[in-house]
């Protein structure tokens, strides 16, 4: 079978930077190492912020491109009545990694406090399926205390104060699959790390806008 490296991959990408998309790339898809099968990714998190913090942050699909990993820009294009539950949004954001470059459309569903899920439209040139979904979970002050108290001191949380929030636990589901061998190919050595960078952004995030906690 022959055998193309991925650093081979990556030079004859290189060459053709200078285009827009990448649909006029021959088909080496029998070839080419690399799966284009769906791949999921679970994340999850405690981090020192309430549910509607954590909300604001991942629901600012527009700011995107000022911290999430590989991508270079974001803009919402049409947004539903935030008075209406879900809220739905289009946005069109610009991934770009090594040699590619490209642009998508995303759904965004948000549900105040409880998840934001944005799917890929399938007119995407660089994933066949992307689905990217977060979930928020308060955490009562008196289970986290709990978890580092010493079993020899009495508790000193109310017993009744179940709506205080010391923190909450972030969940990422990350669903993905390229359109191309090329693109999957050449991202299988690192894009397995992405939801954990995403998770990571997100905490940097809030620290720069609520302040280190």
């Amino acid at each position: 079978m022959l055998h193309v490296s991925r650093f081979r991959v990556a030079q004859a990408l290189a060459s053709f930077t200078g285009r827009r998309h990448l649909f006029s790339l021959p088909d080496l898809s029998n070839i080419l190492p690399g799966p284009t099968d769906l791949q999921t990714y679970h994340e999850q998190k405690t981090l020192p912020y309430t549910r509607q913090q954590l909300y604001q942050v991942v629901s600012d699909v527009g700011s995107y491109q000022h911290f999430i990993p590989f991508c270079s820009a974001s803009r919402v294009l049409r947004t539903t009545d935030e008075t209406q539950i879900p809220i739905v949004l289009d946005a069109e954001l610009t991934v770009q990694f090594l040699a590619l470059k490209e642009s998508y459309v995303s759904k965004v569903t948000c549900i105040p406090l409880e998840s934001v899920q944005a799917v890929a439209s399938s007119s995407t040139p660089l994933f066949k399926e992307l689905t990217t979904t977060w979930r928020f979970q308060s955490i009562p002050e008196r289970n986290l205390l709990s978890s580092v108290r010493s079993p020899t001191l009495p508790s000193t949380t109310p017993p009744n104060d179940s709506t205080a929030t010391a923190a909450t636990l972030v969940r990422l589901d990350l669903a993905f699959a390229f359109a191309s061998p090329i693109h999957a190919a050449i991202s299988s050595s690192f894009f397995g790390q992405v939801s954990k960078l995403m998770v990571d952004a997100f905490e940097e995030r809030c620290a720069e806008v609520y302040g280190r906690r």
